[in-house]
């Protein structure tokens, strides 16, 4: 049974910091790249980060570089975003998924990128 499970979402405020975190099961880890990616309201999907756990490099929407930081603990199959600097436009609800490095993108998405895997998601509220 896949399960990527989220969790860390809340409501902070403008400047505010959360830690979200996803704990991946049931599927062959070591051939995927894990990462977040979020859905706001009348927005499209934007992927935001992703790590590959095999060299530890990361990468990051242009949105999001310098304020959010993607890790990993592959022992514990588990991927955290540290996000920082929050404002009310990262007000979304976030999914951590995994798919082959290849297909991550990186930005807004369409109808036409897909994830093999994705979980459901946590709300994160930031206010002004």
């Amino acid at each position: 049974d896949v399960q990527l499970q989220a969790s860390g979402g809340g409501s902070v405020q403008a400047g505010g910091s959360l830690r979200l975190s996803c704990v991946a099961s049931g599927f062959p880890y070591e051939d995927f790249v894990i990462g977040w990616f979020r859905q706001a309201p009348g927005k499209k999907r934007e992927g935001l980060a992703c790590i590959d756990h095999r060299d530890g490099r990361a990468r990051y929407a242009y949105s999001v570089q310098g304020r959010f930081t993607i890790s990993s603990d592959s022992a514990e199959n588990t991927v955290h975003l540290q996000m920082s600097d929050l404002g009310p436009e990262d007000t979304a609800v976030y999914y951590c998924a995994a798919n082959p490095l290849i297909d991550w993108v990186l930005g807004p998405l369409d109808s036409r990128d897909e994830f093999t895997y994705s979980g459901h998601g946590t709300q994160v509220t930031v206010s002004s």
